[in-house]
């Protein structure tokens, strides 16, 4: 079984990078249907269960979430019981045993007994604003200022709940395989060369 793990800075691509490149290698693809799957388990609205699992609550809590999750009473039971059933999810899509990319939900981390290969995309920051324009709900009408905030509070979140989760820096080059630039780029230019640097990678 081979796993591709996406974490990627908020506007970046990583999620469609993550999509194509499961096309291209005929991989499954998991991502919000993750959210859905949780949200049915769990008997709740997959937009509440949204907003809890992509907010986390971490911003106030003095402890690390390792080997603490299930007693501290510094969480939410709600964001708690969702948060063991996400985990639950992913845990039961990898004993599937089939060859999948996963986008974000810290996959790379709940994953390592699986040695899935770790994929960080980022880009610079005039290219993420382009993609969140492009790609923004006609309802959704932030100006430039209000979206580079919006990513700075999407990628500290995704930071300091990787820190809880497991002690390691969130981007940090050191703890992923490979990380792929895609400012500039077509997306679709660069899957074959990852998809290639991910194959030699499993044959490794």
């Amino acid at each position: 079984m081979r796993i591709i793990t996406v974490s990627r800075e908020f506007g970046s691509g990583g999620r469609e990078l993550g999509k194509r490149l499961a096309d291209h290698l005929g991989f499954d693809y998991y991502d919000s249907e993750i959210i859905f799957s949780v949200a049915k388990n769990s008997g709740v609205d997959a937009h509440y269960a949204e907003k809890l699992l992509e907010d986390h609550g971490w911003k106030n809590i003095p402890i690390t979430f390792r080997g603490t999750i299930g007693s501290s009473a510094y969480l939410q039971a709600g964001k708690v019981r969702l948060l063991l059933e996400q985990k639950k999810v992913i845990e039961n899509i990898a004993a599937l045993g089939q060859d999948f990319v996963i986008v974000g939900r810290n996959a790379d981390v709940l994953l390592q007994e699986y040695q899935p290969f770790k994929l960080f995309v980022c880009a610079d920051t005039e290219s993420k604003l382009a993609r969140c324009k492009e790609r923004a709900d006609e309802k959704e009408m932030l100006t430039d200022k209000e979206l580079l905030r919006k990513m700075r509070e999407i990628d500290k979140t995704r930071a300091q709940t990787r820190e809880i989760l497991s002690g390691s820096a969130w981007g940090a080059c050191e703890n992923y395989h490979l990380t792929v630039n895609t400012s500039g780029w077509e997306m679709k230019k660069l899957v074959p060369a990852v998809a290639d640097f991910a194959n030699a990678w499993f044959e490794k």
